[in-house]
Order: structure tokens, then C-alpha cells, then sequence
């Protein structure tokens, strides 16, 4: 059942209900039915609490060693290792046929709902129709609201019983509606594509199958913990630069736990927490995952969950814990104080991609720093006092 919606002013109702019925054209000519829209937008109304929490996304970062404490906490791992005990059966049939071990797709599961614990009770019509009229990335969710008005006319759910995120995300592993259109499917075999009810068969298998057209490859590891010889130049590091595990060995990386990775592909090195962190030999997994959720701490969170759920130890390296991330503001003035300095970041966007990766590294260099590519505040206020 879905969470009550509070009430609010007349005007705003008004201005929403006139939103709407300018909305219904859009959707009838891209197919959605009268029926099926008069049906799903019945008693439809304006959503303030979805506004509110998509206006108040407070600067909130957290360091990656803090957001695996609690991504991978022992109670996430047992939880999910009792998941594979329960849905054994239907996990290993989800793996042949799609694939994609088990331990990932549970993983996922645990990071987007807590094994289905926490799958969200928001209506998900009302909170689109609000976001497409009122919020910040409009286009986004009107075809979101699109897509989910296709799913309903398909029948594999109501609008009563379609719920999820206040963002639209929906069931077990929280399928956006178009992302839902494009990859869920019915494993069951009931005729529906249901990833909201308790059984979560069709979510796991809509995962798998996600993961699969995403370029999943059997037998790959996401990353393999190394260590970097002294020396290193750290210029290699970043998704920019791929090579073949035996190139890497040539330069001296190696397995944390010993030896020459194996060659499952080609891979970058990444350093989520810099020269004083872990180091990742990334495959083309490490990309399969991304595109479920972009965030290397999210990929780094169901990859290494899924490790400790096939009974894989924690990382060799310990993570740094000290510094703060920085916020949003301050990346954008590393950026602009980068370029100030010379080291141009081709654009001050407030995101450390490949360019502003780069830039650092040469200011670390001519600083005497250890040239890791790594934004810290420790390298803002250094920048702040040259």
C-alpha cells in the first residue's frame, strides 16, 4: 500500500491538475490508451514530499571506506548469504540462464532494498507526474512517467500497487520505468513481469538479465586487489588507460595476495582513496555494473559484496579513514584553482573525470606531491596557499 500523500494548497493543485491535462495529449499520441490513463491519474494529486526530498539533496558525501562499512557491513553479508541459502535453487537456474553468478545479483538486491526489505512505498504515477511538472530534471521524469504508464497498460501491475522510490525506482532492486521496460522479464511464467511482490523471482532474474545485455562476462572478476611497485607513475591510473594483466605485470603490479593477475581482459588501475588506499585492477565487469548505478563507490560496494558472499576475505590494503571528501562547491574550486594555477581541467563542472584527474597529477608533480591523481581537501588547501 502506498504511503498517504499530504494535502496542499489550491493554487498549486490547480496549476498541477492543468499540467495534467495538458500531459494526457503527450501520452495518447505516444500510445498510452484513454483507458489506461484515466485509470492510473485517477485522483492523482500533487506530491509536496517528493519535491522536498528532490530539492533537499543536501551536500552529502561520503569517503568510499565509510560507505563499504556500511555496504558490506557482517550483518548485509550474512543477510545475503542467507538469501543464497533460501533462493538457492532459483538463483543457480537465474545464473545458467542469463549467466551472471548469483552472489552479483544478490548483491545488488542487498544494496538496493536490503534484500527486499526496503523497497519503498511511495506511489510511483503521483511522484512522476510531480517531478515531471515541478522538479529539477523535468524531461527526465516525464518519460519516466511515460514508461510507467506503459507498464501498467502492459498489465504486469496497477497504479495502486505500483510503489518504489520517491525517484521512481521500483521493487527488489529498483528498476526505473524505463530501465524496467528495457530489460525485466517474466521468470516465473505467471505473465507478468512482477518485480514488487514478496517473491522476488522476476527481480533477481530482471537483474541478471540487465547485467547480461550490459556486457556481463562469466568467470571475470569485477577488480582484483593489487599493489603497485615504488615508483610507480601513477599517470597509468584511471579508466583512461587499459592494458592486459601481463602488460601490467611487466610494470611490477601484482596480485594483493600474491602473484601475476590472471588474464581475464583488459584493465585499468583505479585508487578510489588515492596512493594511501587499496589499488583495483578493474575488467570490463567493473562496466557492467556501472551502468546500473555510475558511482564507483556503488560499483566497488556490490562488487565487493558480492566477493564476501562467495566467502572472500576483506581488502589486503587498509583504507586510509582519514580527510573529508569534498563537496560539489569544492571540486569546482580545485577546478578553477587547477587552471588558475596552469593546470587547465578543460572546465570546472565540479565532477573529477579523466581531465581533472590528469591536472592534478601534473600539479602533484611539480608540487613534490605523490602524483596519484586523488582530490582531496588536503590538495585544496594546499592550492588555496600557492
Amino acid at each position: 500500500m502506498a504511503d498517504p500523500i499530504p494535502a496542499t494548497d489550491a493554487a498549486t493543485e490547480a496549476r498541477f491538475e492543468a499540467w495534467l491535462a495538458g500531459f494526457r495529449k503527450r501520452a495518447l499520441a505516444e500510445g498510452i490508451s484513454d483507458t489506461t490513463w484515466r485509470r492510473a491519474t485517477a485522483g492523482i494529486r500533487y506530491n509536496p514530499k517528493v519535491i522536498e526530498r528532490d530539492r533537499y539533496q543536501a551536500e552529502f558525501t561520503r569517503a568510499i571506506w565509510d560507505y563499504l562499512d556500511s555496504a558490506v557491513s557482517p550483518e548485509r553479508v550474512a543477510n545475503g548469504q542467507e538469501m543464497l541459502r533460501r533462493y538457492g535453487p532459483t538463483l543457480d537456474r537465474i545464473e545458467r540462464r542469463y549467466g551472471v553468478e548469483k552472489e552479483v545479483v544478490v548483491a545488488i538486491w542487498g544494496m538496493e532494498s536490503r534484500y527486499g526489505a526496503h523497497r519503498g512505498s511511495t506511489a510511483i504515477i503521483p511522484a512522476l507526474a510531480t517531478l515531471a511538472y515541478d522538479g529539477r530534471r523535468g524531461s527526465f521524469f516525464a518519460k519516466q512517467l511515460i514508461a510507467a504508464l506503459r507498464i501498467i497498460q502492459d498489465g504486469d501491475v496497477d497504479a495502486r500497487h505500483m510503489t518504489g522510490s520517491w525517484a521512481g525506482a521500483m521493487g527488489h532492486t529498483q528498476f526505473i520505468p524505463t530501465s524496467y521496460l528495457a530489460y525485466a522479464v517474466d521468470f516465473t511464467g505467471d505473465g507478468k513481469r512482477d518485480i514488487w511482490s514478496e517473491d522476488p523471482t522476476d527481480a533477481l532474474a530482471s537483474t541478471a538479465a540487465y547485467l547480461a545485455r550490459s556486457g556481463w562476462s562469466k568467470g571475470q572478476p569485477w577488480a582484483v586487489e593489487v599493489t603497485l611497485p615504488p615508483g610507480f607513475n601513477y599517470g597509468l591510473t584511471g579508466k583512461g588507460v587499459s592494458k592486459s594483466p601481463s602488460d601490467w605485470a611487466t610494470l611490477g603490479v601484482r596480485s594483493a595476495t600474491g602473484g601475476m593477475v590472471p588474464n581475464y581482459g583488459s584493465a585499468s588501475i583505479l585508487l578510489p582513496a588515492g596512493a594511501k588506499g587499496p589499488a583495483l585492477m578493474i575488467f570490463g565487469n567493473f562496466r557492467a555494473i556501472s551502468r546500473y548505478n555510475s558511482a564507483d563507490a556503488y560499483v566497488i560496494g556490490v562488487g565487493h559484496l558480492s566477493d564476501r558472499l562467495k566467502g572472500k576475505g576483506p581488502f589486503v590494503q587498509d583504507w586510509p579513514r582519514t580527510g573529508k571528501p569534498l563537496s560539489s562547491d569544492q571540486k569546482v574550486e580545485l577546478q578553477e584553482r587547477l587552471t588558475a594555477a596552469g593546470f587547465d581541467t578543460q572546465g570546472t563542472d565540479g565532477k573529477i573525470g579523466a581531465n581533472t584527474t590528469e591536472a592534478i597529477v601534473a600539479y602533484q608533480k611539480s608540487r613534490g606531491l605523490p602524483p596519484d591523481g586523488y582530490a582531496t581537501l588536503e590538495l585544496l588547501q594546499v592550492l588555496r596557499k600557492s
